[in-house]
């Protein structure tokens, strides 16, 4: 029931019980009044007339403070009713939650968003209380969120500084060897190869914070399209290999397809690099969500790679060229599309990435 409906129900079982109780007391002074001589005359039948006896001073007074009651007791009756409905108003509708919303407004204040607020009416005000908590979790996910891209950048950072460590030492010496007059063709092509080095590690990072200032535009995409796109991809990366594409025939689906197709290209060309004979590659959906899985014959994935998940500048594979930047940034693309990348070593051996995409 809305407050308006509540307010005026409220209003009118004050004043109905307002008006009982006047009637009460105009009952009750009407009774008393019948007690007291009221003085005049009576006109009997055969047309005399009889004196009636007149009140006394004090009754007289007590007619005249039961009168005054009775007309107080018209204008008191019905805005006591008013009153008292306004306050019952304030105390069953408005005290409780007005309570709870100054509590989480005072919450907020203070950077605590690790609470919920109860829903405690489907009127105005619990409507209200609805969109305050939707605001609260809103807030909270987006707290989460910033946390989450700070730690994840200062593990990029931390990474980036570390793997620099290498080439910056070998820079170091190579221009001692040639301060101190050794010049050698060796040198030269070391300090080419190591500077060509940072490069990358510097291109990468762009790429990363690139990724993390990326927006999920989703569209409708037919699965026919799809399936010819990791086609495709899969001949162009995986040319040598034996490859298996499933997708569900028909329909379409709502998601980023630039986004997809980067995450495809990153696990289609990481199975490929390790992948013995061949890749399966296959699209399954659900209620709110699609899911592409890239699996491969080879040796699988480490462990801590496994059980950690893709970090920055880890790679597993000799070529230096890689930094173990694909699956990160499939990583974080997944998380950007409300989903999450998972990484399994196959029973049978071999490789299992699965990329999750949920609808928007």
């Amino acid at each position: 029931m809305g407050l308006k409906k509540s307010f005026l129900l409220l209003s009118l079982s004050c004043l109905a019980v307002a008006f009982l109780l006047l009637g009460a007391v105009i009952f009750l002074c009407r009774g008393i009044e019948n007690y007291y001589p009221l003085g005049g005359v009576e006109i009997l039948s055969d047309g005399s007339i009889v004196p009636l006896p007149s009140p006394t001073a004090s009754q007289q007074r007590i007619l005249a403070i039961l009168n005054i009651v009775q007309t107080l007791s018209c204008i008191l009756f019905p805005v006591g009713g008013l009153i008292v409905s306004v306050f019952l108003f304030y105390y069953l509708k408005l005290k409780q939650p007005i309570s709870c919303l100054q509590n989480g407004i005072m919450r907020i204040q203070n950077n605590d968003l690790d609470f919920s607020l109860p829903i405690l009416s489907y009127d105005e005000m619990g409507q209200l209380c609805a969109a305050f908590e939707e605001m609260r979790s809103e807030l909270l996910k987006s707290n989460r969120l910033l946390w989450q891209q700070a730690e994840e950048r200062k593990r990029l950072n931390a990474a980036f500084s570390h793997d620099l460590r290498n080439p910056i030492t070998v820079l170091k010496g190579s221009v001692k060897l040639l301060r101190q007059g050794i010049q050698d063709e060796q040198t030269i092509d070391r300090l080419e190869s190591y500077t060509l080095r940072i490069e990358q590690y510097v291109e990468a990072m762009s790429s990363v914070q690139k990724l993390e200032q990326l927006s999920v535009k989703p569209k409708e995409i037919r699965l026919s399209v799809l399936q010819s796109e990791l086609q495709e991809t899969a001949r162009l990366l995986a040319l040598s290999k034996k490859v298996s594409v499933l997708v569900p025939s028909g329909g379409t689906v709502c998601i980023d397809h630039g986004l997809f197709l980067t995450v495809a290209e990153n696990l289609i060309g990481n199975a490929a690099r390790f992948a013995e004979k061949a890749i399966s590659i296959q699209i399954t959906l659900q209620n709110d969500s699609m899911t592409l899985n890239v699996e491969d014959d080879g040796a699988g994935y480490p462990l801590s790679l496994v059980q950690n998940g893709p970090n920055p500048f880890e790679t597993t594979s000799s070529n230096s060229s890689h930094f173990g930047m694909g699956l990160y940034s499939s990583r974080i693309l997944c998380e950007k599309h409300g989903g999450r990348l998972i990484l399994e070593n196959r029973v049978g051996g071999g490789a299992s990435a699965t990329a999750i995409f949920h609808f928007v």
